[in-house]
């Protein structure tokens, strides 16, 4: 009789344990939910996204969930690399960044415009009181010459009227003139249009320096947010197992205790710890759908000629496991000697200062006086059969010419001197920044790289820590199943396990934007290296 009622109390105690602390645990844990989002059955073709198996592992042995469970761990694997090769194909970003070049060479065609030749025309008239004061027309074409800074000229006048002025004088059927006009002095090694084109062309190279630059910046702000999603679905991973395994012992406890086999405080125990993985499971569930969100604002599909259209990514998507890369000195020295000469904060500074210099000598060419020569051999216009005399005195030939010489020259050049001074000093300014800049790229990819050693070392001590708390958490199961252990020894030994795996995957994510990063400050991404 005492046996049946204080197995009857002890039924009663679970039950209210029971509903004083939560009904039974589902076995399947209640994920939170993204929200469904329409996705298209060609986005995975049009961001590059390849289907394969999933290949990530090492799952411990002592967080393998219960038989029939589905886990986190098995989907689309959509690798990082796939992942850089669609931004580079697709983002806006990255296509506002090829603007620049189209910018730059649009510039430089417009410095093309002032060799352009031209084609000119005066018509002037005045007729008064009946009579014809003048009827002076010229027209002609003008065609400037690159290399000396010439202007080829040609032109026709024809000339008449009463009160016509007599050097306006021209034969009957108008004046032929055939000849050039040269710089002698200043202006005759560069001038106005040679320097602005020089510097348009160099700011080509100035453009797609801040092109690959801003491609680089894309690319590392990409790789952060892939190896974010990495962390986020790692410990999204990590923790649901543990949930799992603590909703299975409690399960397991309680009907142990309801046959008598443990003590009912072992029930409560199991079931605080299953209850605090589950908080923190669905924290992680959260973690991972932002992260994913932010990997999603750099997915674009685009066809040709139309505006990029944005990408999200499919529920069924995973990201690849943490490839094992190891670095070493010969990689380093390519890195540094890279970066010595592409980088593009350097290429930036040095079309800079060549831009000053070609700025620079022509400042020093206004130095010169101004002195221009003009000559043309003239002829009279065609004359018909009939009006023709053989006579060939008005032709093209030496002693018919024009010849005209312009001189100008500032007593004190203050203007010019003092811009030749501020472009000198520019360009010593620009030379500092460029050593200056040289040794900080060297320092940071030093940086990145002692960075990137280090945590190649902590990976490999962490492998070691968490192979050792597995041994732990297996022989503290194996003495619990001998009862010569706790609940609470072995709930502690796993969730440490845990916590060591999770931070395994965050150095491994750490290693990876370490990566990104190394790339990064050699001037280059590691989309493309």
């Amino acid at each position: 009789m005492k046996s049946f009622v204080f197995l009857l109390c002890l039924v009663s105690m679970l039950l209210w344990v029971e509903s004083a602390l939560g009904q039974t645990l589902p076995i399947t844990p209640a994920v939170p939910q993204q929200p469904a989002v329409p996705v298209s059955s060609d986005v995975l073709s049009r961001t590059a996204i390849a289907t394969s198996e999933t290949s990530t592992g090492e799952a411990t042995r002592s967080l393998t969930p219960p038989a029939g469970v589905a886990l986190p761990d098995t989907g689309i694997v959509f690798t990082a690399q796939e992942f850089y090769q669609a931004v580079l194909r697709h983002n806006p970003i990255v296509k506002q960044a090829a603007l620049l070049n189209l910018e730059a060479q649009a510039q430089v065609q417009q410095a093309r415009g002032a060799f352009d030749p031209k084609l000119f025309s005066t018509y002037n008239r005045k007729n008064f009181g009946n009579t014809l004061y003048y009827d002076k027309w010229q027209s002609g074409l003008s065609v400037p010459v690159l290399p000396g800074g010439l202007d080829v000229k040609m032109s026709y006048d024809r000339n008449t009227g009463k009160y016509l002025n007599p050097e306006n004088n021209v034969p009957p059927t108008g004046l032929i003139a055939l000849g050039l006009s040269v710089p002698v002095t200043q202006g005759l090694l560069i001038d106005a249009r040679r320097n602005t084109l020089r510097q348009a062309q160099l700011a080509v190279n100035l453009a797609d320096a801040d092109r690959i630059s801003l491609i680089n910046k894309t690319i590392l702000d990409a790789a952060k947010a892939y190896w974010d999603w990495y962390l986020g679905y790692q410990q999204f991973r990590w923790i649901g197992q543990g949930y799992q395994l603590a909703q299975t012992r409690f399960v397991a406890v309680r009907q142990r205790a309801l046959i008598g086999d443990a003590a009912p405080i072992d029930t409560t125990e199991a079931l605080i710890t299953a209850q605090d993985r589950l908080v923190q499971f669905q924290q992680a569930a959260v973690d991972l759908q932002n992260a994913r969100l932010n990997l999603s604002t750099f997915l674009w599909s685009s066809q040709d000629g139309a505006a990029p259209q944005p990408v999200d990514l499919p529920l069924t998507v995973i990201p690849q496991a943490a490839p094992p890369d190891q670095t070493s000195q010969m990689q380093l020295q390519d890195l540094l000697s890279r970066a010595a000469q592409q980088h593009p904060d350097l290429v930036k500074l040095v079309n800079k200062q060549q831009q000053l210099t070609i700025e620079e000598r022509y400042r020093r060419a206004l130095l010169l006086p101004k002195v221009s020569v003009e000559a043309s051999l003239l002829s009279r216009g065609p004359l018909s059969d009939a009006a023709f005399d053989g006579s060939n005195s008005y032709g093209f030939q030496t002693d018919n010419h024009k010849i005209g010489v312009d001189l100008a020259f500032p007593l004190f050049l203050r203007a010019e001197r003092g811009k030749l001074r501020q472009v000198q000093f520019k360009n010593q300014q620009i030379g500092l920044e460029r050593q200056q800049t040289g040794r900080d790229i060297v320092n940071e990819v030093q940086r990145s790289w002692n960075e990137l050693a280090t945590l190649e070392k902590q990976i490999i001590t962490q492998q070691q820590t968490a192979a050792n708390q597995q041994t732990l958490v297996q022989a503290e199961v194996s003495k619990f199943q001998l009862g010569e252990s706790s609940l609470f020894l072995v709930n502690s030994r796993e969730t440490k396990l845990i916590d060591l795996l999770i931070k395994l995957e965050e150095l491994r994510s750490k290693h990876q934007k370490a990566l990104a990063n190394l790339w990064y400050a050699a001037g280059s991404n590691v989309g493309t290296r």
